[in-house]
């Protein structure tokens, strides 16, 4: 790609990433060249007749080679956004999707003083609370080692460190939380063949698969959620807003009447798919 204008750079990588069976080949092409060439997609898409230097064009090529191989955007730029933060991401930790934002709009719309994020793998709803609700005390749980590192590195660069809790495990001992937010492992191993390559090769295997229906992880967590509540001081009750596979919200809500949770709601994604299952109520 040498001596290429950016629209011969972007025209080329294109059709080899159609080839490749990539899903969005020239979103994909703009976002790597833009990283190559340090400029922002907009300005690159209305220069295209712009020399890309032999250094972008090499930096460039690598990155094509990686998107060849379907390795995620997210991983070969080493970032994602989500919601108003820039996260740093790696194959340690799961790529941030936008309905996992639908955790965060809840814990906006309750205003919770304490939340406890469950999973919370690169940090994204723990470091995004903590960012939209100054006020809001936030711990956040992985039990991998690797992804609290990440979401510590993420805490620190974006300056929330000292507002975010991150421990080692599932539930803190002695814990006390207006709302506990959770995105575990919920994909069925049935499904995983016919998932991308994006994510049966590249993305962490023990943050997606949980069991045959995919509600391993949720059935032993949610009874020692409820277990584990202690209602804040003023109210008896206590909220739990988990995320879910499609067709899962209606056994999971179960999964939570029987641990006490009275009041069970859904909430859809922008596909329609009930993501979000939230429960309030007295649990013993």
């Amino acid at each position: 790609m040498t001596g290429s204008s950016v629209r011969e750079a972007l025209d080329a990588s294109v059709d080899a990433l159609r080839a490749a069976g990539v899903d969005d080949p020239r979103l994909d092409a703009e976002l790597l060249l833009g990283e190559a060439m340090g400029r922002e997609r907009s300005a690159l898409i209305a220069d295209g007749g712009a020399e890309v230097p032999a250094s972008a064009a090499r930096a460039f090529g690598e990155m094509v080679r990686r998107r060849l191989r379907r390795e995620p955007v997210a991983y070969i730029l080493g970032r994602k956004g989500f919601r108003n933060l820039e996260l740093m991401v790696d194959r340690r930790v799961l790529i941030p999707r936008p309905e996992t934002e639908l955790l965060v709009e809840l814990a906006l719309e309750l205003q919770p003083a304490s939340v406890l994020d469950v999973g919370t793998g690169s940090g994204a709803i723990a470091l995004a609370v903590a960012d939209e609700l100054p006020t809001c005390a936030v711990t956040a749980t992985d039990t991998s080692p690797g992804a609290l590192e990440v979401a510590r590195a993420n805490a620190k660069r974006l300056g929330l460190a000292d507002r975010v809790r991150l421990l080692e495990g599932t539930l803190p001992e002695g814990g006390e939380f207006d709302l506990v937010l959770a995105n575990l492992p919920y994909v069925p191993e049935r499904d995983w063949p016919a998932l991308q390559p994006e994510v049966t090769q590249w993305e962490p295997r023990e943050a997606l698969l949980a069991g045959p229906d995919g509600l391993d992880a949720y059935r032993s967590f949610i009874p020692d959620c409820g277990r584990a509540f202690r209602p804040i001081a003023a109210t008896t009750s206590a909220a739990l807003a988990v995320e879910v596979g499609e067709g899962q919200a209606e056994a999971v809500g179960m999964l939570m009447r029987e641990v006490g949770f009275e009041r069970i709601e859904t909430r859809r994604d922008l596909a329609g798919i009930e993501r979000v299952v939230f429960g309030t109520g007295t649990v013993v």
